[in-house]
């Protein structure tokens, strides 16, 4: 039996590129590409920093690959456009039917479990909609160790205080799920942009275009 319903934020309840609209109103023209290579090299960030073992925490990483977006786009940033971005990323807007979907949910524990430092994903999520509708907030920051890595899991695991057969784990990121299914938790990929699925050994036990579809689970 399904005993704690286990979310990724950025990507999966939230939209990582509603920070363009910002984007476009600092840099005119340039909003979607700094958008788009943001988030790329947020994550080319943390997966370098894993396997080094440099860690930094979420929120340096993520100012460390708007510096580099910026440049990359030839954007002239500054302190306080920089400051202004990052302040976005405590904002992002929810995909439309994440609210509706957690609402149908609270039979269950419902958990957020992100990358992202403390300082971003709680203010994150207590500022959203879904603030009412999640009973916990687990940062792999709390052991620096970065999902994909078993141990972000493992942490993960011990705070929700379940057996990993009792946690179905939800991502629309598709190296998040592979890290997931291989540690032993139950699986569904969000896979909202219609992606190729990966052709590794390992896969979801499900895929979704939306959140909709894990109400069969319960």
């Amino acid at each position: 039996m399904i005993k704690a319903l286990v979310f990724d934020a950025y990507g999966t309840l939230y939209d990582v590129h509603s920070v363009k609209e910002a984007c476009e109103s600092i840099f005119p023209e340039k909003g979607e590409a700094i958008s788009m290579t943001w988030r790329k090299k947020q994550l080319e960030y943390c997966f370098q920093r894993q396997m080094m073992g440099r860690y930094r925490p979420f929120d340096e990483v993520t100012k460390d690959a708007l510096h580099y977006a910026c440049k990359s786009e030839g954007a002239n940033s500054t302190k306080e456009s920089e400051d202004a971005l990052m302040d976005a990323y405590l904002k992002l807007g929810l995909f439309d039917e994440v609210e509706a979907v957690l609402r149908k949910l609270s039979n269950k524990k419902r958990v957020v479990f992100s990358n992202g430092s403390k300082n971003m994903i709680e203010p994150l999520v207590s500022g959203s909609k879904i603030n009412n509708h999640i009973n916990m907030v687990v940062s792999a920051d709390e052991i620096k160790q970065y999902k994909p890595s078993a141990a972000a899991y493992a942490h993960a695991l011990n705070r929700l205080r379940v057996e990993r057969e009792e946690v179905l784990f939800m991502s629309s990121n598709t190296w998040d799920i592979m890290g997931a299914a291989s540690f032993g938790f139950h699986t569904a990929w969000i896979n909202r942009n219609g992606v190729q699925p990966e052709t590794l050994d390992i896969q979801p036990e499900r895929a979704y275009t939306d959140l909709n579809g894990i109400l069969e689970w319960v």
